[in-house]
């Protein structure tokens, strides 16, 4: 009887072990790895607009803010470029703007033409929103101090203005929001 007992149990114990040991690994991703991955994301919330068209401008929009933050002036330009495209003959001052982005690697100009850009796009933004929440930053020490704005759809500042010398330089002067139905 006891003997019953003891080989259940060795029985249960290898049925326990066998069961358990599927094939389990592990990723491990060095902080290099996680900034690689993280970086060439757009900062996407819950931001819906009234026309596909100024959705996916202000899609192109994010990108290159995102680009001038990382000071990758080669994505500035391809962004650009595709949101060129996108902008019809009526937006002409917007798609002269993005034209004028695409043909520079000069990181400086782009930041130049990007405030301008943000000028005269901002307001197409804040009338076309239709649901979320977008704000309006300001930087007081771009340009030589006289100052420049910018949007995004997160409350954390991320300055286009300077990329890494003063990533956090800023801070949200107007927050627009909508609810979305």
């Amino acid at each position: 009887m006891r003997t019953i007992y003891k080989t259940n149990f060795i029985v249960l114990l290898l049925a326990v072990f066998v069961s358990c040991k599927e094939k389990q690994s592990v990723e491990i991703n060095t902080p290099a790895e996680i900034k690689q991955k993280t970086e060439k994301t757009a900062d996407i919330a819950d931001v819906e607009f009234m026309d596909g068209l100024t959705g996916k401008l202000w899609h192109n929009y994010l990108q290159i803010k995102m680009a001038l933050t990382e000071s990758d002036s080669d994505q500035v330009q391809q962004t650009a470029d595709s949101m060129t495209e996108t902008l019809t003959e009526e937006l002409v001052v917007l798609k002269s703007l993005t034209l004028e982005i695409s043909e520079t690697d000069n990181i400086e100009a782009q930041r130049e033409l990007f405030a301008r850009l943000t000028e005269e796009i901002g307001p197409l933004f804040e009338d076309a929103l239709s649901g979320g929440t977008i704000y309006k930053k300001r930087c007081p020490m771009a340009f030589d101090n006289k100052g420049a704005f910018w949007y995004a759809d997160i409350e954390e500042i991320s300055n286009p203005y300077f990329g890494e010398k003063m990533p956090n330089c800023g801070s949200v002067v107007k927050t627009i929001s909508k609810e979305q139905e």
